[in-house]
C-alpha cells in the first residue's frame, strides 16, 4: 500500500508513509508536492495533505489536484484538511473569539527556506467540494480525524478552539475526503 503524506512538515507518520515536503526534515522522502513524476499513474492508495492547499491560489490548485489525481488508484482516497473559514467566522461573529485567535489559522505565516509564505485562500465545505468535483473527484464528504489511520498523530486536522480542547472545543479544521 502506498500512502503519501504531502506537506507533512515535521510530522513523521512512520515508515508506512512516504513523506513529501519542501522543508528540511530528516524523515522526508521527496521535496515537491507539485511534481510527483516519481510515481506512475494509478499507483497510490491514499494522499493526505493537512493544511497545505491553502498555500496555493485558486488557479494553482487545479494543477495540483490534477497531479494528485493522476497518481491515485481508481476509487482510492484523497484526504485534505484546510482551515475552516465557516467555523472561524462563526466563532468570531458570535464574539466567542477575537480576531487575534484566528489570524494564525487564517493567514498561516510560515518560514519556507529563505521565504515567508502565507495562505492564499480559504475554504468552506461547499467551495472545496465544488473544486474537487470539477477536478474529477467523487463522493466528497467530511471525515472524522478520530477514525483515520493517522489519528494518533496530532496535526492541524485536529485544530480546536480553545487550543487542544478536542472534547469540548470547536474544530476549526475542515476535514474532507474524496475518491478518484
Amino acid at each position: 500500500m502506498i500512502k503519501l503524506h504531502l506537506g507533512c512538515g515535521h510530522r513523521d507518520f512512520g515508515k508506512d508513509w512516504i513523506h513529501i515536503d519542501a522543508g528540511d526534515y530528516s524523515h522526508l522522502d521527496y521535496s515537491s508536492i507539485q511534481d510527483l513524476r516519481q510515481f506512475e499513474d494509478n499507483t497510490v492508495d491514499i494522499i493526505y495533505a493537512s493544511h497545505v492547499i491553502e498555500y496555493f491560489d485558486r488557479d494553482e490548485i487545479n494543477h495540483l489536484l490534477k497531479e494528485w489525481k493522476r497518481i491515485l488508484k481508481p476509487n482510492c482516497t484523497l484526504r485534505l484538511a484546510v482551515p475552516n473559514f465557516e467555523a472561524m467566522s462563526y466563532l468570531y461573529s458570535t464574539k466567542r473569539i477575537s480576531l487575534k485567535d484566528i489570524l494564525g489559522p487564517l493567514y498561516g505565516k510560515m518560514k519556507m527556506g529563505n521565504m515567508q509564505i502565507y495562505h492564499k485562500t480559504v475554504y468552506d465545505f461547499d467551495e472545496i467540494k465544488t473544486i474537487l468535483q470539477k477536478n474529477g473527484f467523487k463522493d466528497v464528504k467530511r471525515f472524522d480525524w478520530r477514525k483515520t489511520e493517522h489519528s494518533k498523530h496530532d496535526d492541524h486536522s485536529q485544530a480546536y478552539i480553545p487550543h487542544m480542547n478536542k472534547d469540548n472545543g470547536t474544530l476549526i479544521s475542515l476535514n474532507v475526503e474524496a475518491f478518484k
